[in-house]
């Protein structure tokens, strides 16, 4: 079975070049991520303007499985291959990773965006997603599947723990703004200006609310859904409560679905916790218990 990951919308309140600066001191290596032994770029390319950075690094990861495990698969670490692709014009870095080692028995995939925030150019958004597909492993397939999932969800909130760790870090040594790129003048000495991309909207607290110290209203019973509607991290935790990782996932996972699935309204993201929480985070079965749900609202005209 193919096991699912999507975050919310996460917010950096500081611009996208510092958040940038603090990300690329992960690199080579990083103490405070145990599991991320060491990396090397294996090639790297920049166009012509300097605009974008294209690198790809080799990941040793050392994951934390039973030493008899290891022993039947052959290998102490594994082996991953990332491809950063950083645009200093539109303020973006798209992140993708692939396993390169078992990949014929085991499909990982994962897909991260650092972008600017929608309300706030001075604010940088981070989201995630990634997939894990275990085809045959030695006959562990399950205890495989498990570990993985264990260890890559211990690991998503360090994620933004460590960005911030360096953004500390940065602000002590004095680093509190880096200019934004800024192309090369063409043959005339004439500059073209920069624009900033658009951005998808994610479901949050507004800028402003953030400002001023006001409160939310929170959305009504039913809200009509649109792909692009999207959930950040703090909208959660105010109004819905602290929620794991993968809880935060199923939670985003269904939500979404509901929005490509049904026309018109959808239940408030409150009622659709509920009905997560009702089947234990069991996506299929919150799904068949909510579509159950809908169908009787529709019936009765509810």
């Amino acid at each position: 079975m193919v096991q699912q990951y999507q975050s919310p919308v996460r917010v950096y309140k500081h611009p996208f070049e510092l958040v940038m600066a603090a990300y690329m001191r992960r690199f080579p290596k990083c103490p405070l991520i145990p599991v991320f032994v060491d990396s090397e770029i294996i090639s790297q390319s920049q166009s012509d303007d300097g605009s974008t950075v294209v690198t790809k690094r080799r990941c040793t990861i050392d994951v934390e499985a039973p030493r008899l495990l290891k022993r039947i698969a052959g290998v102490e670490y594994l082996y991953f291959i990332q491809k950063n692709t950083l645009n200093y014009r539109d303020r973006t870095l798209h992140i993708e990773v692939h396993n390169e080692t078992f990949s014929s028995r085991v499909f990982v995939r994962e897909c991260c965006s650092y972008t600017v925030h929608p309300d706030n150019e001075d604010w940088t958004c981070f989201e995630q997603t990634a997939s894990l597909d275990i085809k045959s492993f030695f006959g562990f397939e399950s205890s495989a599947e498990k570990i993985a999932t264990k260890v890559y969800a211990s690991n998503i909130k360090k994620g933004k723990e460590i960005i911030e760790y360096y953004l500390r870090e940065l602000e002590e040594e004095g680093v509190t703004c880096i200019p934004r790129w800024t192309p090369p003048a063409d043959s005339r000495g004439v500059t073209t200006s920069l624009q900033l991309p658009s951005a998808s909207t994610a479901r949050g607290i507004p800028v402003n609310s953030i400002n001023d110290g006001l409160s939310v209203a929170g959305p009504s019973e039913l809200v009509a859904g649109s792909p692009d509607d999207k959930l950040d991290a703090d909208y959660i935790r105010r109004y819905l409560g602290d929620l794991t990782p993968l809880q935060e996932s199923c939670l985003i996972r269904l939500r979404q679905w509901l929005q490509e699935t049904h026309k018109g309204k959808i239940p408030k993201d409150q009622h659709v916790l509920r009905f997560l929480k009702a089947r234990d985070f069991n996506m299929d079965k919150a799904k068949d218990f909510l579509c159950q749900s809908l169908t009787w609202r529709k019936q009765h005209q509810v």
